[in-house]
């Protein structure tokens, strides 16, 4: 297939639409199921490479999950802990601790659920039932992989009453070195980013504190390489073999990182005690329970343990979660990595991590205030590295 004619692009009115490759060369992705649009193959296609880049700097499974061309949520394929597997909504997924791809899409997925309603996914490996049975369940657009076997494509065929869109792409496609895109009706052309993250990129330590231990530096390389398909400005915190929580496409570095920071500390209140015991009615479904978690943590626009409110939801009133207990939860976290796609000019950005159980950080470097930014991470001892590389993404 050397073109893909699409219904339109990114909206409505923009027609017509169509993806092919410029050199006149095979497309390098089959459509095994549904129609793709503009903003899917966008999803799908940045997506891929994050997945890629994990599958080789660490060898393993890994998933991801997009919504308008940022990730919500990437990782690798590690075991979930019992806490964690509740409050992704996995822990009745049977065979889950045998299947590491299984295991990287639950916690994609899981980081911040709210975003991920209508996802595009992507999997490094071969799409297996184990994780076939839970994309199946999950409200999303649909996926990108290297290829599915039999009866996980029969699985996922059915989603959308078969409009699922599922592509294959080939794992050894590698796109030319020059890329270009129009903007104004003016062609922009630089080269692809083929640049390699890896634990090279973490041996400038400018800290006192200079001890760096191997998950921490996977959860940096981890966050770099979720930035490096993120909308800039961005952040993005990792722990655990996973991001949790990605600031993006903001104008300031500390809105970046404080965007980032609560959707980690949701990531960690989700799995505390008072949430994982909320009483909720049998009948709520998945997506209304990811609200009303989401209500119960932040106080959004509705007050879920309200008179008249409550019932709703619960079967009983539940307590409120209040700020004095979530503080005192969080409190209680560290180890928690960062890297930011650029600089940080203050240590306000720094001050805003510390709350949410930073201890590593990761940061190009390159700023008139790196003196002032170093001397805020010493005070709390963190470790940060400088990179040299700046990760800007459009």
């Amino acid at each position: 297939m050397q073109e893909f004619e699409l219904k339109y692009g990114c909206n409505p009115n923009q027609k017509p639409a169509r993806v092919y490759m410029r050199d006149g060369s095979e497309l390098p992705f089959e459509v095994l199921n549904g129609r793709p649009g503009y903003i899917n193959l966008l999803d799908a296609f940045n997506s891929w490479q994050l997945v890629k880049e994990l599958r080789e700097a660490f060898g393993m499974p890994s998933a991801a999950s997009f919504k308008h061309v940022s990730p919500t949520g990437a990782a690798l394929g590690l075991p979930l802990p019992d806490d964690l597997k509740k409050a992704c909504f996995v822990d009745d997924i049977e065979g889950l601790d045998d299947s590491p791809l299984a295991c990287a899409y639950a916690r994609a997925r899981g980081t911040d659920r709210m975003c991920s309603y209508g996802d595009f996914i992507a999997l490094s490996d071969i799409c297996d039932v184990t994780t076939a049975k839970i994309i199946r369940r999950e409200v999303s657009d649909g996926m990108i992989a290297p290829g599915y076997t039999e009866e996980a494509l029969d699985i996922l065929k059915k989603k959308k009453k078969g409009g699922y869109c599922i592509l294959k792409v080939d794992p050894d496609y590698v796109p030319e070195a020059t890329e270009t895109k129009q903007v104004f009706g003016i062609t922009f052309e630089q080269g692809h980013n083929f640049f390699k993250i890896d634990g090279d990129l973490l041996k400038n330590i400018v800290t006192e504190n200079k001890d760096l231990p191997p998950e921490a530096s996977r959860d940096l390389i981890i966050s770099m390489i979720t930035l490096k398909y993120t909308q800039s400005n961005s952040v993005a915190y990792a722990y655990g073999g996973q991001a949790i929580g990605v600031g993006a496409g903001q104008q300031s570095r500390i809105h970046c990182t404080r965007l980032a920071g609560t959707k980690a500390d949701t990531w960690f209140l989700r799995q505390s005690p008072k949430v994982l015991s909320l009483p909720f009615r049998p009948n709520l479904g998945r997506a209304d329970r990811d609200n009303v978690i989401d209500g119960y943590i932040n106080k959004n626009e509705e007050d879920v343990t309200a008179d008249g409110i409550w019932q709703k939801y619960f079967t009983e009133k539940p307590d409120p979660f209040t700020k004095e207990e979530m503080k005192e939860y969080l409190s209680r976290i560290t180890g928690v990595s960062l890297g930011s796609d650029a600089f940080f000019p203050f240590g306000d950005n720094i001050e805003r991590a510390k709350m949410s159980g930073v201890s590593y950080v990761a940061e190009p470097g390159g700023s008139i205030r790196d003196d002032h930014v170093i001397a805020t991470c010493d005070k709390y001892g963190m470790v940060m590295a400088f990179t040299g590389m700046r990760f800007f993404h459009h």
